[in-house]
């Protein structure tokens, strides 16, 4: 089954508004991306190699993890009524295969002269570190 993407309004939105979801992050999903980008870096694919990394295991891509802002923007904050508009990253924390995320935005702008929102958006591991660090700015149709 799809899930059907919230339909927020322009003029429902207020600063301060959140909405977030988790998910655990498999070793199929960092396969599947690897494949589909073609981003095969050891680091992300090869147990023994990523093993005598400092990461001591193997890596999810940062890029992975920053898609699920488009399922926040897309699905949830907005939803139906999102064109995106602009994203910021900052890698801050590795991601391993096996970890649940928690993917979060908080809208922090809203202008009403352009119908544009900006989200502070975040994705934390089940520890609560950080992640990834951002903002987005949203056009709201």
């Amino acid at each position: 089954m799809i899930e059907e993407a919230k339909k927020i309004s322009f003029e429902d939105i207020f600063i301060g508004q959140k909405e977030n979801f988790s998910t655990k992050i498999t070793e199929s999903m960092v396969d599947e991306f690897s494949e589909f980008s073609g981003d095969f870096n050891p680091l992300h694919i090869d147990n023994e190699y990523a093993a005598s990394s400092t990461f001591g295991k193997r890596i999810v891509h940062g890029m992975l993890l920053a898609s699920f802002f488009s399922r926040l923007v897309g699905m949830y904050l907005p939803g139906k009524n999102a064109i995106y508009f602009s994203q910021n990253l900052n890698f801050v924390g590795p991601c391993y295969i096996g970890d649940k995320v928690t993917v979060q935005g908080e809208i922090i702008d809203k202008s009403e002269a352009t119908k544009i929102i900006k989200l502070k958006t975040s994705i934390k591991n089940q520890e609560g570190t950080s992640l990834i660090e951002g903002t987005s700015q949203i056009m709201v149709r």
